[in-house]
Formats: C-alpha cells, structure tokens, sequence
C-alpha cells in the first residue's frame, strides 16, 4: 500500500506474491506459465473462482458498453441481436473463454453495429469502439478504490480482497490490450478513423484485412517465442494504474 495507508504496505505486497501464478498468465512471456491459470482450480478453487468470476465481470461489461453507446447512437443492431444486456451468456464465447484459460489470451464474441444508422460514421465508430475499454478503465477504478478501503481491515488472505484486486487487474489490462490500434481491438477505430482520408484507402484496406493476421501472430510469438512484447505492455500500464490509485505493486 502506499503512504497514506503504509501500514498495509507489506499485506498487499503479500496478496501479490500469492498471486504469482495469476501474474504469469498475463506477465510471464513462457506459454506454460499460461498454463498455472487453469491449474488454480485444483490447487486454490476458491481463488480460481473469484478470478473466473473476474474475468466474465469484465467481459460482459466491455461488450455492454459497445452495445450501449452503438445504441445511443441511433444503432439498434446490438438490442436486436440482444447484446444490450449485461447477462455473461449474451456475450461469452465458449472457445475463446477457454482459449483465455487454458492459453492465457481469447475472446468474448464481438458486438456487431451497422455504420448505416449512424450520423458521422467516423466519430461514432470511435466512440463505439473505446466504450469496452473506458468501461473497464472504470470497473477497474471502482475496484481498485474498494480495494483500498477493505484491505486495511480484512487482510491479504480475505477471498473478497482477492476478488477486489484480480477483478481491478484483468479490467486495466483488458482495456490497454483492446487500445493496441491493430484491427480488430478497438483502439483500430481511432487508427482507421485517422487514416479516413481517400489517399489512406490502401493503407486502411491493409490494416483491416491484415491487422487479425499481425495481431494473433505477434500473440503466438510472445506466448510461444518467449520475446515478452505483451508482458511489458502490461507491467507497466499495470503497474501506473495501481500507484495512481495509491497501490503498490
């Protein structure tokens, strides 16, 4: 903990170091480290749990809020197709869901907009687009600050304190991987909307058809090759985001 609450210093740094296997699911460039992920279910359920849990919170809560700001838009496809709703069922994909346990990166289905009911297509695929992140800049916020306040009584070891920080960790790192400006992520949108310009068209027409290929093979090779691209990213954003909420990592 920082300063202002010093005196938990050491239990957090201690919630931290009992989460080392969680870590190296996101931090760790070696796909087997990956791996410890789903091996929590064996030797801490609870703590798989709270962290699986985690997980659908922030899910469901990005997909939301693509399909929110689509439909405050004037886009109705997302109600539609009932992707307007916060129920994990509405927004899990089963192969991605496991592809993110048992290989430490996936997907939830992607929430579908028809730029034909918006007013400035550019803009608004923008805004479309950094909705899921900002949400779970939020979410993460909001746990990081619950976090802060049930530490000092509870105590590292707590399975709600737990749930606090994992829940805080996968929504900034969800929100800085979805803000790589490759296609499909969302940060692509501010990237594509940049590049709107008629003599950009080959430009965008190479991003947007090869940017899936880039992305899962600049995913494989740090999963697999070891070169800790993603790892870096996420310790230091990671990292900034729990200082400024008064947290030490």
């Amino acid at each position: 903990m920082a300063a202002r609450l010093g005196r938990c210093r050491t239990p957090f740094a201690e919630l931290t170091d009992l989460c080392h296997s969680v870590r190296g699911w996101y931090a760790s460039p070696a796909l087997s480290s990956r791996c410890m992920l789903l091996s929590l279910a064996f030797s801490q359920p609870l703590l798989f749990v709270a962290l699986i849990l985690g997980i659908v919170i922030a899910l469901s809560f990005h997909e939301f809020s693509h399909a929110f700001v689509a439909s405050k838009l004037g886009d109705p496809t997302a109600e539609r197709m009932g992707r307007l709703t916060l129920n994990p069922l509405a927004h899990l994909d089963p192969v991605g869901f496991m592809m993110l346990l048992v290989a430490g990166f996936g997907y939830a289905r992607p929430v579908p907009y028809n730029p034909a009911y918006l007013r400035n297509r550019s803009r608004d695929a923008v805004l479309i687009g950094i909705a899921g992140p900002v949400s779970n800049v939020i979410l993460a916020t909001a746990f990081a600050y619950a976090l802060r306040f049930f530490l000092p009584s509870l105590g590292f070891s707590n399975l709600l304190v737990q749930f606090l920080f994992f829940t805080a960790f996968i929504n900034i790192n969800l929100a800085i991987f979805n803000m790589i400006p490759v296609p499909p992520l969302d940060g692509s949108k501010m990237l594509l909307a940049v590049l709107a310009k008629p003599k950009y068209a080959r430009v965008r027409y190479t991003l947007e058809t090869q940017g899936p290929f880039l992305l899962l093979t600049l995913i494989l090779l740090d999963a697999i090759g070891g070169i800790g691209i993603f790892a870096g990213l996420f310790q230091f954003f990671g990292s900034a985001f729990f200082r400024l909420m008064g947290l030490s990592l």
